[in-house]
């Protein structure tokens, strides 16, 4: 699992939930397997970043409750390998700071929401001492209900706003409506809450709207989350070799593929050839720009978006990938039962992937491998990557509430970033012990009532540092950890790394067309000279004055990564 991580999957505009959207069950739920892309917000056109923001940040005081097997480096999730004793769990919260206010809370949530009173609700309010009145939303139209909730009055205490939501007037209304949490969190301040204390700079910086620390953060590893994915034990019986630079990949992509035995080497593998060719992320809007040789440039100018095009076209045109990717049918769910029957052998997915995939063959195909590839440099040599930004979902407190209540809301964030080990970690994310689940031979796995009660709620307040645990598969956690360990020494902080950025309206939808042309263009329906013209009518119609608009907010601010 990946109990914090709020990822990116190769189709920004799908976001797929489960079990749990942000806290992912070690062994009995599913960990989230796409997500979503969107403007990122701020007060107003703009952001903070540099010396101002950082007299904003908490201090940062690293959790010493829980020692994880695999310490976080560069970039990576901490990771836990060992079985889970609850005999052994830790305390991190040894007084409940909770005085009893009534919280109410909309948040979205995918699937049938439980019931108000249930066991799991109660258990967590009086471990904290605070009466949390959830009100729940449809996910899927989130965005719509949070555009007239916050248009309104009414507003209840806690709103929670997914980055892929802040999108036309909501970032303003973030401004608006919301408390600065500055003078309870900001310097030394956040000591009273040690787990937040905890929480990685970064994503605090991500929670600067307007000029102020206005949201509670879920954190994530910046260390890009698409793996190419592929099938290790049949590698291993065929004597296939990983392949190392782009034109490996090809050779060994026709060695896999017999369309007539029905196998073909992989699925549309758009998204590894930017990784491969060093092309600036397309996740979010602000990070498609990077200072190159004092000029700002976006990704969609660069040879090296065209390059990787080019070659994922080629990948097409060879046959070498499977048809359900050439009709558009690739995607995560589709995926499964075919890369487990072997009609493919490599995609590119989230990492989530890497066990949900592992999880679901255990029982009924025990060869069944899969492992995730390093991600190689077009020529063989080292892959220049990307950060991808350290939190996209953020909880917020109404403006109008009483101290007492921001108080307690406090105390709410402080035991759901409990981290993994903890006592507090285990009621978040799986309830009480009998009722929403039980641990046999140290794997804690969800009950009925615990699928039903234990899903997306407390987790959404905020969330400690990026962590992976699997207790049922300690090889997959080792892996995804050290992979990640791997590709963070490759990866870069582009210019606009961590900021909260609006854009002005005008250009909201400008970049909008590229994907679709990108899909075209590498199933052979476009030309190479329809994605120049793109380009350049990208250009023409406002990519150069979102250009001078960028540059002014970099001259003013400064990058936000060092």
């Amino acid at each position: 699992m990946t109990p914090n991580s709020a990822a990116s999957a190769p189709s920004r505009r799908r976001f797929l939930a489960s079990t749990a959207v942000a806290a992912a069950a070690v062994a009995g739920g599913a960990p989230l397997l796409t997500a979503c892309g969107g403007p990122d917000s701020g007060s107003r056109d703009g952001t903070t970043s540099g010396k101002d923001a950082k007299k904003l940040l908490p201090a940062y005081v690293a959790g010493n409750v829980v020692t994880p097997d695999i310490p976080s480096k560069n970039g990576s999730a901490a990771g836990f390998t060992g079985k889970l004793d609850l005999a052994d769990l830790r305390t991190s919260v040894p007084r409940k700071l909770g005085k009893g206010s009534r919280v109410t809370v909309m948040s979205p949530f995918w699937g049938s929401p439980p019931k108000a009173d249930n066991a799991y609700y109660q258990a967590m309010n009086e471990l904290i001492g605070v009466d949390v009145v959830w009100q729940n939303q449809d996910g899927n139209t989130y965005d719509q209900k949070l555009g007239a909730v916050l248009a309104s009055s009414d507003v209840p205490d806690v709103v929670v706003v997914p980055g892929w939501n802040m999108s036309g007037k909501i970032p303003s209304a973030v401004i608006g409506k919301f408390a600065d949490l500055g003078p309870y969190l900001s310097g030394d301040a956040v000591k009273d809450y040690p787990n937040l204390a905890a929480i990685p700079s970064d994503a605090w910086q991500r929670s600067i709207f307007g000029g102020a620390l206005r949201g509670l953060p879920m954190p994530s590893s910046y260390v890009t989350n698409i793996v190419p994915l592929y099938r290790q034990d049949v590698f291993e019986a065929e004597g296939y070799e990983v392949p190392t630079s782009c034109d490996a990949f090809m050779a060994l992509a026709k060695d896999i593929t017999n369309a007539r035995a029905k196998r073909w080497a992989c699925l549309d593998m758009k998204w590894t050839a930017f990784q491969a060719f060093g092309v600036p992320s397309g996740e979010e809007k602000s990070l498609g720009w990077n200072e190159t040789d004092g000029k700002l440039v976006h990704r969609v100018e660069t040879d090296e978006y065209l390059e990787a095009l080019e070659w994922t076209r080629k990948l097409f045109a060879a046959g070498v990938v499977h048809p359900d990717a050439e009709l558009g049918k690739s995607s995560a769910q589709d995926a499964g039962p075919k890369f487990a029957a072997g009609e493919f052998l490599i995609y590119a997915q989230d990492l989530s992937q890497w066990w949900s995939r592992t999880a679901e063959q255990a029982v009924q195909n025990p060869e069944f491998r899969i492992w995730g590839m390093d991600v190689f440099g077009h020529d063989g040599g080292d892959p220049t990557l990307w950060a991808k930004n350290p939190a996209t979902i953020f909880a917020f407190v109404n403006k109008k509430a009483k101290e007492s209540v921001i108080r307690d809301v406090l105390a709410v964030a402080n035991v759901t970033a409990a981290p993994y080990g903890t006592k507090e970690y285990m009621a978040t994310n799986y309830g009480v012990e009998g009722t929403h689940y039980t641990v046999e031979d140290g794997v804690p796995t969800k009950t009925d009532q615990g699928n039903i009660d234990v899903m997306n709620a407390y987790v959404m307040i905020a969330s400690p540092a990026a962590t992976i645990a699997h207790p049922d598969f300690p090889e997959v956690a080792k892996g995804q950890v050290e992979w990640q360990q791997r590709m963070g020494a490759f990866t870069r902080k582009s210019s606009f790394y961590g900021m909260q950025i609006t854009e002005p309206a005008r250009w909201t939808n400008l970049s909008n067309d590229f994907e679709q042309l990108e899909d075209d263009f590498v199933r052979g329906r476009k030309k190479m000279s329809d994605v120049q013209q793109a380009v350049s009518d990208w250009r023409s119609k406002g990519g150069d004055e979102l250009r001078d608009w960028y540059r002014k907010l970099l001259d003013e601010n400064g990058p936000a990564a060092s």
